[in-house]
Order: structure tokens, then sequence, then C-alpha cells
């Protein structure tokens, strides 16, 4: 038994020597042995399979799903995974671990394990985890996204990304105020992929109109995005860059876009414009027309306006306020308490609604 622990004492003493002396190689340039590399991934692919044990996988077929995760992919993936079309970037491949070619890799996960990777990253490798724990929603339009990729050519993922041909479109739109060449650039480079040239989002109501919104709420939006006080793993990256005359000015250009019109009606629109205009007294929701117009009152420049807005984006946001994921400016506790005292059909009922009503008439101050 003694020379059981005295083998086993010196062994942790030669070990301990092997540490300090300092003749492991931690340089990526070497790469893993092959044993080591089997063991990570080894590992890697057993953790993620238990802990993806009992994720409830929503639908993931949706084109506006797919369409969130790609654009976030060109912004946040692409610099280390590359794109379909486009040889693999130089310097992420002399990482070790190196990020993968996904095309070849996704179908080796199930849809339950790329969510766990992409919401929680991996330790020891340069995945990160997502930029907002509470944002779910962006974590599966990304899943949505990396099971479409094998599948994509060039053309196809710059279709889904950019959207129309595929190309980046000039800016010839030019801002009410506050023009520079900056604000040009940053509009071109990135917003435009997911909000329009025109400010009008993108096909299948994927991403908000921006174009007439209240330029205030624009900044504070942008201000809470970069913060953090707004959760968004696709939006924090881009406002955290930004200074605040760069903030003031990008809001004052989509600000001075024509605003979007209406859609059409039907019985969801009725019923949500008598909750917008009267409230519901008796589980204590009052009127959005009082914050959100439209009305003959002035209102809060920090209040959004909701005419003419995606019926799906509202409704989203409606979901994520009452279940207090959304975060926002100052003012978005107002909301959390309102939200929280609608239906899932009253929430569906108020964003058609609104979506149907055309946006900068004289009473939507």
């Amino acid at each position: 038994m003694s020379r059981a622990i005295t083998l086993a004492l010196l062994a942790v003493v030669a070990a301990g020597l092997v540490v300090v002396s300092g003749i492991i190689s931690i340089k990526a340039s070497s790469g893993h042995w092959p044993l080591t590399a089997w063991f990570l991934d080894f590992t890697k692919r057993r953790s993620v399979a238990t802990h993806a044990i009992g994720i409830r996988v929503p639908p993931l077929d949706g084109t506006s799903l797919i369409l969130k995760g790609a654009a976030h992919y060109e912004t946040g993936c692409r610099p280390c995974h590359g794109s379909p079309g486009t040889s693999p970037p130089r310097i992420p491949a002399r990482m070790t671990a190196h990020p993968p070619d996904l095309r070849q890799q996704v179908p080796r996960w199930d849809p339950a394990e790329l969510f766990y990777i992409v919401k929680h990253g991996i330790k020891f490798t340069g995945m990160p985890a997502w930029p907002s724990a509470q944002r779910d929603d962006e974590v599966w339009a990304v899943v949505a996204f990396l099971r479409a990729l094998p599948e994509l050519d060039a053309d196809a993922y710059a279709r889904l990304v950019f959207g129309g041909t595929g190309q980046r479109e000039s800016i010839d739109a030019r801002p009410a105020s506050g023009e520079t060449s900056a604000v040009l650039r940053l509009v071109g480079d990135s917003c435009q992929r997911c909000h329009g040239k025109d400010g009008q989002g993108r096909e299948n109501a994927a991403f908000p109109r921006l174009a007439g919104q209240r330029a205030e709420y624009l900044r504070l939006a942008l201000q809470a995005y970069a913060d953090g006080s707004r959760h968004s793993g696709t939006m924090t990256p881009i406002a955290s860059g930004l200074d605040t005359g760069l903030v003031r000015s990008v809001a004052d250009y989509y600000a001075g876009l024509p605003p979007p019109v209406g859609s059409t009606g039907g019985a969801a629109v009725l019923r949500g414009a008598e909750i917008a205009t009267r409230g519901i007294p008796a589980q204590q929701v009052p009127p959005c027309s009082e914050c959100h117009g439209p009305s003959t009152h002035d209102r809060n420049p920090a209040y959004p306006n909701l005419t003419g807005q995606f019926a799906e984006y509202l409704s989203l946001q409606l979901r994520l306020f009452a279940g207090d994921r959304r975060g926002g400016s100052p003012y978005g506790h107002i909301m959390r308490k309102i939200a929280s005292g609608l239906t899932a059909e009253q929430i569906e009922d108020v964003a058609a609604h609104y979506a149907s009503l055309p946006a900068g008439g004289p009473s939507d101050r």
C-alpha cells in the first residue's frame, strides 16, 4: 500500500515538474497531436450530446427565420468560418483549434446540438457564447440558417444575406440631417442588409422597418443595444461599435426616409383596433394609441411609432416584453407589465392592427 502511495506521489511530482519546466508547447502553429485532437473532439461531442437532451426544437423551415440567421452569419460567423464560394479565412485557419468549414460539419449535429453550441460556445476554442442569453429566438434563427448552409452556393448565399440580386446596393437616399460619409458607409455595409436600402425591411417581414421612425426612439434603441440594456446578440455587436455622433446620424438618416404604408385588414385588425383605442381595463391594459399613436396630442418622442410596422416584428417584441426577455431604453419597463397582460391572441390582434395603418399621417405624431 505504501509503495502505491509513493509511486502516486512521485507521479504527481513528476507531472508538476513537467508543467513548471515549461517544456509543454502551447503554440497554435504546431496544432494538436492526433491523439489529443481525437480526445478533445470525442469529449466535445459527448458533452454537447448530453447537454442538448431536453432542448425543444421549434419549427425551423420558415424563410423569415433563415433570413435572420443569414444576416447575422455574414456579420458574426463568416469572418472565421467563411462562406460558400470563398476561400477559408487565412488568419482563423492558423488557430488551434481552427474554425471548421460548417458546410461539412453541420450535418454531424442535430438542431438541438447546434442550438447548444451557438448559444453557449465552446471552451478552449475561439467559439464564443451568444452575446445575449435572453434571446433564444435569435439563436434558433442561426440554427435554421446553418441547416440550410450545406446546400447553398455562392449566389444563393448572397441572395439570402443581401436580398434581391445578392449585391450590395449603392446608397443614393439622403438623410434629413447629419449626412456624413460615415453614416452612408454604415448603412451600406451593415444596416441595409437587414433593414433595406429604403428602410422598409426585407421580404418575409424578417426585419423591422425603420423608415420614418422617430429619431429619438432609434437613438435610444441603439444606445440600449450598445450598453446591453436591450437584449440582442445580433444588434449589440453592431451598436456597441458606434460613437455618439454616428448613432445620432444614423437615427436621423432612417427617420428622414419615407415611412411605410399599411397592409390589408381583417377580423384581427378590428379586434386590435379596439385594444389600441380603448385598451382592456379588465386586464389593466391601457390604450396603445396614448403612447404609440395615432393620436391628436403630442407624444413622448422616445416612444416608437408602430403604424405600418410588420405584424410579425410587433408580435415578437410583445412576446419578448411579456417574457421579460427584451430589455430596452429607460422606458422599456412600462411595456413589460402591459405586454404580460395580453393573451397570445390579443398580441397578434394588436400587431395586425398597427401593421394595417399607414405611417406618417398628420395624427401620427
